[in-house]
This record gives structure tokens, sequence and C-alpha cells, in this order.
């Protein structure tokens, strides 16, 4: 009896090493990924469009704000005590109105984006655990995050995750960035 125990310990543990040795391990780079797909480079065109909506109605704010505070200046003797009061209150009125423009721009913008990157990593995480599930993968580590880990023992699955998604190596280049 104490044989049979014995043959039956060896064998789940020769059993559960070899099974040890069967898994796969994979590794992924999944932020260059994300940003090789036409979906990140399209919402990245489209919050510097909205950003740019919002620089130039700062600017027309700034230029009004010049031009009044220079005839303000100017005409500071002749006019009255009520007219320099309504007209200091107009200048305080419109540094208002730029700073509140300017914390609406940087909510929407930061709400633009959340609202169009989650798509974008939902479809990145799908393509993922549709090729970790197709190569029987055990697990994918994100690259970078993981304090050491031997890269040879782990497969880069991020050719077969940019093929899922049809990117090619030329669509993954990035852009020359834009002049400012």
């Amino acid at each position: 009896m104490k044989k049979l125990i014995k043959l039956t310990l060896v064998l789940v543990m020769m059993l559960g090493s070899t099974s040890l040795f069967a898994q796969k391990f994979g590794r992924i780079d999944s932020q260059s990924i994300i940003m090789a797909m036409p979906e990140f480079k399209e919402m990245q065109t489209n919050l510097e469009s909205l950003d740019k909506d919002y620089r130039e109605n700062l600017e027309l704010i700034g230029v009004e704000y010049q031009q009044k505070l220079q005839e303000f200046q100017k005409n500071y003797n002749t006019y009255t005590e009520a007219t320099r009061n309504i007209k200091q209150k107009e200048l305080v009125d419109l540094e208002n109105r730029a700073q509140t423009i300017q914390q609406m721009a940087q909510q929407d913008l930061q709400k633009k984006q959340q609202e169009l990157a989650a798509p974008i990593y939902e479809k990145a995480k799908k393509a993922i655990d549709k090729v970790a599930a197709a190569g029987g993968y055990t697990a994918i580590f994100e690259t970078g995050t993981l304090a050491y880990f031997n890269e040879t023992a782990l497969t880069d699955i991020a050719p077969m995750v940019k093929k899922e998604l049809g990117i090619t190596d030329a669509a993954a280049k990035p852009a020359a960035p834009a002049a400012k």
C-alpha cells in the first residue's frame, strides 16, 4: 500500500512538472500596438482639432481684452467714475470668461479623449485575447511592467496581434511630428 501511495505521488509530481513546462507565456507592448492603430491616429487628429478650436476662441478673447485694456488706459482720465467702474468690470468679466473657457476646454478634451480611447483599447484587448487563446498561451505579460523576465522564454505576440488588427509595418511607423 505504501508503495502504491509513493508511486502515485511520484506520478502526480511528474505530471505536474511536465504540465508546468508545457505552459506557454507571451509578452506584448500593448501601448505600441495601440499607437500603431489607425483609430488612434484618428483620435489624435480629432483631439488636435478640438484643441485648436478652443485655442482660437481664447485668442479672440485675448485680442478683445487687449483692445479694451488699451482703450481703458488711453481714456482713463476722460472717463467718469461710473464709466471707469463699468470698463473695469468688462475687463474682469473678459478675464473670467477666458479662465472658464480654458477650464472647460481641459475638461472637454479629457472627456473626449476617454470617450474616443475606450473603443480603441477594447479592440486591442479583444485582439490580444483572441491571439492568446488561439496560441494556447497561459499568460501574456505586458512588456516593461515586470521587474525581470527572460525574453527568450516569452513569445512576443505583438506581430500576431498587429496582423489580427490589420496593422502593417508601414502603418505602424509613427508619423513625423506636425510642425507648430
